[in-house]
């Protein structure tokens, strides 16, 4: 199993230990979370958010959703909204659409995390495929991405 090669190469470079998951092919988080016998909390989704005509990528736990006033103030931007897939695609050309790693910066995109993540001490997301995921760290994630901490996501 090969998981996308840019997101392997960054945490091999990194040397960051990490574990490949081969999982059934899954669409949303809570499936992908079911599949792989994990809590929700614990799998990451990323969630592409066009703010003042700008992508960033929000990144929290599946159980949870994005309030868009918490996240406009944590951002500061004037006006924060989901993105349109076709919009940000092009952004991702080695993902499948909708398995974005969590790793905007690999991808020159700001990201921005819920600080619910900090609580978890390893994390599960999609690996750029709707059937690989990585098990990591938090920390080592946090250390290699270095995203914004915010409170954004709620129930």
């Amino acid at each position: 199993m090969a998981i996308l090669r840019r997101l392997e190469d960054f945490l091999n470079k990194n040397k960051v230990p990490y574990k490949a998951v081969i999982h059934p092919e899954a669409y949303t988080a809570q499936e992908i979370a079911a599949s792989m016998h994990v809590r929700g909390k614990e799998l990451v989704k990323s969630v592409m958010i066009k703010a003042d005509g700008r992508f960033i990528m929000a990144v929290l736990p599946a159980s949870l959703r994005v309030d868009f006033d918490k996240l406009k103030d944590a951002t500061g931007e004037s006006e924060v909204k989901l993105a349109d897939e076709k919009e940000f695609a092009v952004l991702f050309p080695d993902c499948e659409p909708g398995a974005e790693p969590p790793f905007g910066n690999l991808y020159n995109v700001d990201t921005i995390v819920d600080k619910s993540l900090a609580e978890d001490e390893h994390i599960y997301f999609n690996a750029g495929t709707h059937y690989e995921a990585v098990e990591m760290d938090y920390k080592e994630y946090e250390e290699l991405v270095k995203p914004k901490v915010a409170k954004f996501a709620v129930h």
